[in-house]
């Protein structure tokens, strides 16, 4: 009996061994791939070296040599894709919405510049699974609410814990800039807008706020710490991203000239809505937009119908770096459809190559990450994704493999569990 244990136990050992053999040279051949920055090579060849990608190259005429890689796999007429980005985001902050319990994105105060989103990211978090299935492999786990939201960081959607899971600590600063009109919507009058009666107050009290911090940034040594004004050294010395969320036109003008008022270098407009109306200034300033859904309704009654479809080509027509982002109503669970608003904004201008790079390579740059990520470059850290077909349709999305730094992604989530579970029961083949 003892004897049959042992035999048992060594083949429990065994198994265990082979499944969880890791992959270190692996080779993926003959499919489609978009690189992020524009190109395509219909007939590639990718390998992933240990988390880094080693080679990307056309394939055609080439030989592989099967002892030269610890694994092949041949991707023919699939599509290769560089992870998708999400950025401005509260994925992983949050299980329910609705329950405020849940809810670890927002901070009691106005001016939160020292809370960190990164300790609050939940790699375990419900909705994340839902979103790596097509294909969004980062996100920038975003704070919010009040003056100044805190600092945000970019996260993979795969780790044991943050520490494990983070690829960018503190990449800036989120500041809610005041908004000069505030506006309604009714079933009656449409959208109304009325002056923000606090509008002067909250300015010169963000002001104050400012010139108080690049003071304190400028002093050799302090007697005691302010954790707030510490926070904010990083802006004034053009470390890190300040991302100034406004909308319209006069709101982004004046966060531009904010920005410029105190030497700020890498400001970032996010929202952005009527940021086409002044791309000579964006331009003018080297400003990038993190632009908001494209599945939207115009604020104002003459817009055109379809401007907000129409923003992402007028911006890339006019040279402005720009990158698509969702925040609004349920935005973790709407993440998985990033790829079909970039899908969306091709119907109306841009090429699919472009709205490819506003979620992969664009991201990347904003975010600073660009030399790591963003596109499929010998170096990079190996994050890729494959799909069945073109990954901005929703027809044809289908992802069946996917690498984070090298490591093969779970593409289940509780929707697709919950497919085998009940096609087994009724005995769909």
């Amino acid at each position: 009996m003892k004897k049959l244990n042992y035999i048992l136990l060594l083949i429990v050992i065994t198994f265990n061994c082979l499944s969880q053999k890791k992959y270190s040279h692996i080779a993926l051949f003959g499919g489609i791939a978009h690189i992020g920055n524009g190109k395509v090579i219909e007939t590639s060849l990718i390998v992933i070296k240990n988390n880094l990608i080693e080679v990307v190259m056309d394939s055609k005429g080439v030989k592989i040599d099967p002892k030269a890689y610890d694994t092949i796999i041949d991707i023919a007429g699939k599509h290769v894709y560089p992870a998708l980005i999400n950025t401005n985001n509260v994925l992983g902050m949050h299980d329910a919405e609705s329950v405020r319990a849940t809810r670890d994105f927002v901070e009691v105060g106005n001016i939160n510049p020292h809370i960190r989103s990164i300790i609050a990211y939940n790699t375990d978090n419900q909705i994340v699974p839902t979103v790596k299935t097509n294909g969004i492999l980062y996100t920038q786990a975003t704070p919010r609410g009040g003056l100044i939201s805190g600092s945000s960081s970019i996260m993979a959607l795969e780790g044991w814990n943050w520490e494990d899971a983070v690829l960018k600590v503190d990449d800036g600063i989120h500041l809610n800039f005041p908004k000069a009109t505030e506006k309604k919507w009714s079933e009656e009058e449409g959208v109304t807008s009325s002056a923000n009666k606090k509008y002067n107050e909250e300015l010169i009290y963000l002001n104050n706020f400012f010139d108080d911090a690049k003071a304190y940034a400028k002093l050799q040594t302090v007697s005691e710490k302010n954790i707030r004004f510490e926070a904010m050294k990083p802006i004034f010395s053009n470390a890190a991203n300040l991302y100034l969320h406004a909308d319209n036109v006069k709101d982004i003008m004046t966060a531009i000239n904010f920005a410029k008022k105190y030497n700020i270098t890498k400001a970032v407009i996010v929202g952005g809505k009527e940021a086409y109306k002044i791309t000579a200034e964006l331009k003018k300033n080297k400003i990038p937009v993190m632009l908001n859904r494209v599945n939207d309704l115009p604020d104002n009654n003459d817009d055109d119908v379809d401007i907000i479809f129409k923003t992402p080509y007028l911006l890339q027509k006019d040279s402005i770096l720009f990158c698509l982002q969702l925040q609004g109503d349920m935005e973790a669970m709407q993440s998985r459809n990033l790829p079909f608003n970039a899908g969306m904004a091709v119907t109306y201008g841009l090429t699919k190559e472009q709205a490819l790079a506003s979620i992969s390579y664009n991201a990347a740059k904003i975010l600073g990450i660009d030399k790591t990520i963003g596109t499929l470059e010998e170096g990079k850290i190996a994050s890729i994704i494959i799909s069945d077909g073109d990954i901005l349709d929703m027809k044809t999305n289908n992802i069946i493999l996917a690498y984070i730094a090298g490591k093969p992604v779970t593409l289940t989530n509780k929707q697709t569990e919950l497919y085998l579970k009940y096609k087994n029961k009724y005995g769909i083949k």
